[in-house]
């Protein structure tokens, strides 16, 4: 199951309110600035930081 496309273009970082990248393959949606990844599981984005991963590198 996917996100819905209008979600995505609502949806923002909790922590500095930007705009989101949706990665589909894991399906994420990335900060770049704060350079995290939230997950998506089973269509529904989870916007809490506590569940965000650090990324690495530059996806």
């Amino acid at each position: 199951m996917t996100i819905d496309k209008k979600l995505i273009t609502l949806l923002v970082c909790p922590i500095c309110k930007m705009e989101l990248e949706h990665q589909k393959q894991p399906e994420e949606l990335i900060c770049r600035f704060h350079k995290l990844a939230y997950p998506v599981r089973d269509g529904i984005p989870i916007m809490l930081v506590s569940e965000a991963k650090r990324l690495t590198t530059e996806k």
